[in-house]
């Protein structure tokens, strides 16, 4: 009995800690942006990069030369999901010029459990997303995808270290393939300075 106790207020208190690491990161990531500052030079480029849709076609980015980018490490069972509607109105309106690009991630929370299959099967159902979608990767961490080591360390862009936070933080990258702006997970497109950055 003194056992079972034991566990029980054991997994109460892990669970406390856990939810108030989340609230802390949804509370401390709602307004965070950062900005290339016009004097830096930037290294590398989005065109260097080839990666897999969630039904495992290749893609290289250079194909989106000559357009905006918007770069978002998504999650199906987060409190920012809904931001898939807005996301998909987002494409909608301006996918000519300004492409959205889906990179799901299990990293926080755990709050992308599923295969690409049912993550394809979620957004399809749920926000009828059309924007392009990726395999699943880590966008932080000892495994963390090329891509996302080049948007999120200065060394290797030129100037920005933001790595992701939580789920649904974006990136802006230019039309000659070079990052310009990070923003935290509260930010949606309706967002003044998301809309300055990508020129709406």
């Amino acid at each position: 009995m003194k056992i079972a106790l034991l566990i029980i207020v054991s997994i109460a208190a892990i669970v406390a800690v856990l939810n108030i690491k989340t609230i802390k990161n949804l509370l401390s990531n709602k307004k965070e942006i950062n900005v290339k500052p016009a004097s830096v030079a930037v290294k590398g480029s989005l065109y260097d990069f080839k990666v897999e849709t969630l039904t495992g076609q290749e893609v290289d980015l250079a194909q989106y030369k000559g357009k905006k980018v918007v770069i978002l490490n998504t999650a199906s069972k987060c409190g920012y999901t809904p931001q898939y509607a807005d996301w998909q109105k987002f494409h909608e309106q301006h996918g000519k010029d300004i492409v959205v690009l889906g990179f799901p991630a299990n990293n926080f929370g755990s709050q992308e459990p599923g295969s690409d299959e049912d993550i394809a099967t979620f957004c399809e159902v749920n926000y009828g997303v059309t924007f392009q979608m990726f395999s699943k990767v880590d966008v932080i961490g000892d495994n963390q995808h090329p891509l996302f080591q080049w948007l999120s360390k200065k060394e290797l862009n030129g100037w920005n270290d933001k790595a992701p936070t939580w789920n649904f933080c974006k990136y802006v990258v230019d039309e000659n393939g070079q990052v310009t702006h990070f923003f935290a997970s509260g930010i949606k497109p309706d967002n003044e300075e998301f809309k300055a950055a990508v020129g709406i």
